[in-house]
Formats: structure tokens, sequence, C-alpha cells
């Protein structure tokens, strides 16, 4: 490892990866620095939460390395990886609560499968989170009684509750309104700097993840074409993360599929 592991919690070499024919990764290289919330963005499709898989140990590269706090994720044995993935939290696109459990029981299900904590402790660690999330209040509800930003809330309580090192963050703002949006952007950011947590935020939404990241990944094709603090991101010369960044509708990513020009197309189906 480099001299400079201390600074970084998640480490990414030569990382290639690929669904059949199709290259979703070729040789990228990331480094998730360690206390700070680091924005991966891009276009749906481009990967993102299969690279929040691949750190997690769930899938394996084609070639390359993920290493983990200095630990490569890929080649220990399994029960290490399942030690291993107790210092990782994750924040589901759609929240994944367990529909038959109250809100106390979802968030202290992580407590009950990983511990012995005896069960005053757990009440207690429960109730803490729930409150750090808004949501002691709600501890007797279930998932079904909860607005879709209740449960995200509910669910980001569940993925911090064993105190972990690390926080990935699959699609967080998907379908929440403004203000649920606005609570969770909130609470990603001081849940980072009050726990001393990193944080990994995929997703699309440019403007609300860019507000609240320490340091951004612009990605597509496969390759990294942007990266660095929000602010040098957005001063990127390069024509793909400009379009992207502005949501303009042609540029490099153009509007039209590859197609036989339209002239051609209109005289063959008249032949």
């Amino acid at each position: 490892m480099t001299n400079d592991s201390n600074s970084t919690l998640v480490r990414v070499r030569g990382l290639k990866f690929s669904h059949g024919p199709r290259v979703i990764y070729d040789g990228i290289d990331l480094d998730i620095p360690r206390g700070k919330v680091t924005a991966i963005l891009g276009p749906s499709g481009s990967g993102k939460t299969t690279l929040l898989r691949l750190i997690g140990g769930q899938w394996r590269p084609s070639a390359g390395q993920i290493h983990f706090d200095g630990t490569e994720v890929h080649s220990i044995p399994r029960p290490q990886l399942f030690e291993l993935r107790k210092r990782m939290g994750m924040l589901f696109q759609n929240g994944a609560l367990l529909t038959d459990l109250t809100v106390f029981e979802n968030v202290a299900f992580p407590l009950r499968e990983h511990t012995a904590l005896p069960e005053a402790l757990i009440r207690d660690l429960v109730l803490l989170k729930l409150n750090a999330v808004g949501l002691r209040g709600a501890r007797d509800l279930y998932p079904e009684q909860l607005s879709g930003g209740m449960a995200r809330r509910v669910a980001l309580a569940r993925a911090v509750v064993l105190d972990p090192q690390l926080v990935m963050y699959d699609e967080p703002f998907t379908g929440q309104d403004p203000i649920s949006m606005g609570v969770l952007m909130r609470l990603i950011r001081s849940l980072n700097d009050a726990l001393g947590l990193t944080s990994i935020v995929v997703s699309h939404d440019v403007q609300e993840v860019m507000s609240i990241a320490d340091h951004v990944y612009v990605i597509a094709g496969g390759k990294v074409l942007g990266v660095g603090e929000p602010d040098t991101v957005r001063d990127s010369e390069s024509p793909w993360v400009q379009q992207f960044l502005r949501g303009e509708p042609d540029g490099p990513v153009p509007f039209h599929y590859k197609a036989a020009p339209y002239a051609d197309d209109l005289l063959g189906a008249r032949a």
C-alpha cells in the first residue's frame, strides 16, 4: 500500500467488470478519502450501484483490486469478508425495510444478528440512532405506515446502528419530494461529520449530491471522466462532463441513437 493509505479508506486500482459482452468498468482507479463524503455521479446504467456491490464483496471484478482499510476485499476467506462487511453500512434504493417488523425492530435487527449485546443496551442504541434521524417517536410504527422519506430515514438509522466506518448510499434521493430530499441531504452530511464516517453517495441527482460532497467522481462508459472537489469538477473542460452536469440533451452523448440517415430510411420504406 502507498504511504497515503491512512487518508484513504477505499482504494480501487485497475478495476474491470463486465456483464456478458457489456463492459461496465474498463480499468478504473478510485480513492475514497477517509472521513469525507464522496459522490459517484453518472448516467443511469453507468455502473454506480455495481461499484457498491464490488466494494462490499457481493460481486467479484474481472480484474483489478479493491482495498478496504488496507485489506483486499476479494482475496480474503468468506468468514473474514463477513466480518469486514460489519464495518460497512448500506442504504438501499428502496430502503429495504422488513415489512413485518416495527421501526424499532428494523433498526435493532443488525444488533441482534451481529452482536450479543443485552436488550437494555440494544434499546438505548436504537433510540439513539432513531433520535439522530428525527424518528424516535415513530418507533412503534410499521413500514406501511411511513412516508417514503420517513422510510428512507429509518433505513439510514439501521445502516449506522453498528457504527460502521463506511456508509454507502445507493440513489438515496430517488422518489423523494423536495422537503424529504433536503432532510436526507442534511442527515447524510451531519451524520458523516458527527460520527466520523466515510460516505459514498451514488446518484444522478447532480446538484443535490454535489452540494454535500467533499469529493466527486463522474463515471461513464467504463471510465472516470472527472474527479476532484465539486468546484473542480464543475469547471472541468470535458465536454461530456459539462453535458452531464448541465443536463443538456445533445452533445458528446447524442440525442439520436446511431442510425442510417433519415432520408435513406424514408426512401427505403417507399421502395
